[in-house]
């Protein structure tokens, strides 16, 4: 597994933020519930599509409390078109209840409590400290970030919490805040699944997949 040193990693992250200067979240939300519930339905569905369902809800529901008591049907209904529906309005509406009864209503700011709330994994839990309360303690290993990281040869590990350990041990904390969205804009923009564009990638130089094709 590749080692960087304090300086190529802080080189790295400093490469992508000249590339992607507008790299940042890509999910619409205007409270910290909003974004728990913006990133429930982005599993396994487009930022996009979230973003073109939301505004209709969050006129109607605006707290936990509201979707605490919405009718589970209904939920269904408005959150359909992210995909599914059934079991993404089931964690939703019992992630509402325990956030009600559990934490007086207001989203909980440590990974230990939000780990504790139905539909909400590691990778969700670090977007929602990074997004809604500013706190970058881990990095959110989505397939972007798993796929680049084993690219470039960051990690070795296909697990998401390993790749995160590993990430962890290579970046430094005061570049954790960027982490999540550069590499999300990398994967979209350059290191696709498919058909990564190697021959443009700003930081081919870190990669060894790259390196080992152009041996």
């Amino acid at each position: 597994m590749k080692r960087l040193n304090l300086t190529q990693a802080k080189n790295l992250v400093e490469i992508l933020k000249t590339t992607y200067p507008d790299a940042t979240c890509s999910l619409d939300f205007s409270t910290p519930f909003e974004m728990v519930v913006s990133v429930m339905l982005s599993a396994q569905c487009t930022d996009e599509r979230v973003n073109k369902t939301t505004p209709a809800i969050f006129a109607k529901y605006k707290t936990p409390e509201d979707f605490a008591n919405i009718e589970l049907a209904e939920l269904e209904k408005l959150i359909h078109p992210c995909g599914f529906y059934k079991n993404k309005a089931k964690n939703i509406k019992a992630c509402a209840t325990k956030i009600v009864h559990d934490f007086g209503g207001e989203v909980p700011k440590t990974m230990e409590e939000l780990l504790t709330l139905p539909g909400v994994g590691r990778k969700s839990a670090n977007v929602i400290l990074l997004e809604a309360f500013g706190i970058a303690n881990g990095i959110a290993v989505d397939t972007h970030a798993k796929r680049i990281s084993n690219r470039i040869g960051l990690s070795k590990e296909v697990d998401p919490e390993k790749v995160e350990q590993d990430l962890l041990n290579i970046f430094p904390k005061d570049t954790l805040k960027d982490i999540n969205h550069l590499f999300v804009w990398h994967g979209r923009n350059t290191c696709d699944a498919r058909k990564p564009h190697c021959d443009t990638c700003s930081i081919k130089l870190f990669c060894d997949t790259y390196s080992k094709t152009n041996a």
